[in-house]
């Protein structure tokens, strides 16, 4: 009598190489996105999940779960260089976006400088020429100075214009100083003035001694210097003098005391 001996066979275990697979696809999709500039987020954290998943796989094909030990290292190894991309792009953006902000920052600066209304303009009085100027206060530009004198009472001739029956006339002396070093068209200088607490319009008055204005051009280190009158009603107690020195200034106030 015989027997056929059977020697039992060892369940075939299922690979799980789900892991390596991920880790590769990951690790290819966050590498590419390292080398786009603003996605280094992304690449940090396709990565991040790469590295780990290929580590995991590794482990399991030491286990002998799965079997594909160069699929789990590659996705690894690429999660890894997605990471340092990942940093590299953090430090370049934010070093481009520090630059951009000082840059921007200068060109305010700059501009300011430009600008007297902004404050950084002061009178010789230290007084900010957007709040206003005294008698003999210098307005200071980037490449004017501008000073009005205190207002004197004027008597217009007898066929001055800008003149009414009844008013008060003062006169003011203006004077421009070219502290740049291009020379400057004087003829651009406008001056208009306003009267008591209401702001009412002083006309400017011309006659044979007054009303000319500016003319010619100032050369750098020169100055210029006109006499104006205005007109307010015999009331008033103050005469607000503007001057604009032209379209790439700031009109400046200088407040008056009359009457």
């Amino acid at each position: 009598m015989s027997y056929d001996t059977q020697i039992p066979q060892a369940p075939q275990v299922a690979l799980r190489n789900g892991l390596g697979t991920a880790a590769l696809t990951l690790g290819i999709i966050g590498t590419v996105s390292g080398l786009i500039p603003l996605f280094f987020w992304l690449a940090g954290i396709l990565g991040l999940i790469a590295l780990i998943l290929g580590l995991v796989g590794r482990g399991r094909v030491k286990r002998g779960e799965a079997n594909n030990k160069g699929v789990t290292t590659t996705g690894a190894v690429l999660g890894l260089a997605a990471l340092i991309l990942s940093v590299v792009g953090a430090v370049i953006t934010f070093t481009a976006v520090s630059d951009a902000v000082d840059e921007i920052k200068k060109e305010v600066d700059a501009a300011a400088t430009k600008d007297p209304s902004s404050g950084t303009g002061k009178g010789d009085a230290g007084k900010d020429i957007a709040k206003g100027l005294a008698a003999g206060d210098t307005a200071e530009y980037e490449d004017l100075k501008v000073s009005v004198s205190e207002a004197k009472p004027y008597k217009p001739s007898e066929f001055a214009a800008g003149h009414t029956e009844g008013n008060k006339a003062y006169q003011v002396t203006v004077v421009v100083e070219n502290s740049g070093k291009e020379k400057f068209d004087a003829t651009l200088v406008t001056l208009t003035a306003r009267a008591g607490k209401d702001g009412t319009t002083a006309e400017q008055v011309f006659d044979e001694k007054v009303g000319t204005g500016f003319s010619g051009t100032v050369l750098p280190g020169k100055k210029s210097t006109v006499v104006y009158a205005f007109d307010a009603p015999k009331d008033a107690k103050t005469l607000s003098v503007e001057v604009s020195p032209g379209l790439d200034h700031e009109a400046s106030q200088w407040e008056l005391k009359i009457g």
